[in-house]
């Protein structure tokens, strides 16, 4: 399992290491990031959050299937999979989705791209450089309209 540190240049200083007591708290008492510690990301957390804020978006979905694959479906309630290289700062993602169709899949898909780049970013902190995405399911099973979505 890979995993990477996320660490700010400030904190990588000659300084002794101050307990979370000694630090002076500022903003409303909260202790500065660089000065909390360090964080370790594992790989697997990044392809959660990437994968559930891929399902956020409604534009994707995960696929659900039988022995080997074969009979699958997509399932609006299964995340879409997600496979993440990351480097000290930065994330590549990779998701695998089902997306609704008809509908345009190129407007779909970059909502999705921007939606997850975001989220993962606000919520681990880390870079996301780039997003690719594979659609391996075209959901026509269920009804796409304005008003079914509500």
């Amino acid at each position: 399992m890979n995993a990477t540190s996320v660490t700010h240049p400030a904190s990588l200083s000659d300084a002794p290491p101050r307990r979370a007591a000694e630090v002076p708290a500022a903003n409303g008492g909260r202790v500065e990031p660089r000065l909390r510690g360090r964080l370790v990301l594992a790989e697997k957390v990044v392809e959660k959050i990437a994968g559930q804020a891929a399902t956020e978006a409604g534009a994707a979905s995960g696929s659900s299937g039988r022995v080997l694959g074969i009979g699958r479906e997509s399932d609006p309630d299964a995340r879409p999979r997600v496979d993440v290289e990351l480097s000290a700062e930065s994330a590549d993602l990779a998701l695998k989705v089902g997306v609704p169709y008809p509908g345009s899949i190129r407007t779909r898909i970059q909502q999705l791209r921007e939606h997850v780049t975001r989220r993962v970013e606000q919520l681990t902190g880390v870079d996301v450089r780039r997003v690719d995405i594979d659609i391996t399911l075209l959901d026509t099973d269920r009804d796409h309209t304005p008003q079914a979505l509500r």
